[in-house]
């Protein structure tokens, strides 16, 4: 056994410590392999007939966090249109083509669900 002096919170204490037996055991196996997590798809567009222009649509399930843009506003290709939390990250949704925005079909924190339509951009 081994005595020490230990100071917590400027009280001294004396603290014995005994080492234990330790019985055989097998190795411990390495921490398994880390698993990066899923990148986030390509938008989505798809081409509707008239003048509706072409839908984003919502990759994943997820939840609205922030809309970037305005209806009206033109927007180029690859320009963050919104922002969707699914699997407690933050992704970046991209206008996947040039356009006027046509109409915004989703608010700050609606939950949406894959394949659901959130704008479309003329």
């Amino acid at each position: 056994m081994t005595t020490y002096e230990i100071t917590v919170n400027g009280k001294s204490y004396d603290v014995t410590v005994q080492k234990k037996k330790v019985n055989s055991v097998a190795p411990v196996n390495p921490l398994p392999s880390v698993v990066a997590p899923p990148s986030v798809p390509a938008p989505t567009t798809v081409s509707t007939p008239g003048n509706e222009g072409k839908k984003v649509v919502a990759p994943m399930p997820g939840k609205i966090m922030a809309i970037k843009i305005n209806v009206g506003d033109r927007v180029k290709i690859g320009q963050e249109v919104l922002i969707m939390e699914a699997m407690k990250m933050h992704n970046p949704i991209l206008a996947a083509n040039d356009g006027v925005v046509a109409e915004i079909l989703v608010q700050v924190n609606d939950p949406v669900q894959t394949g659901q339509t959130l704008l479309s951009i003329r």
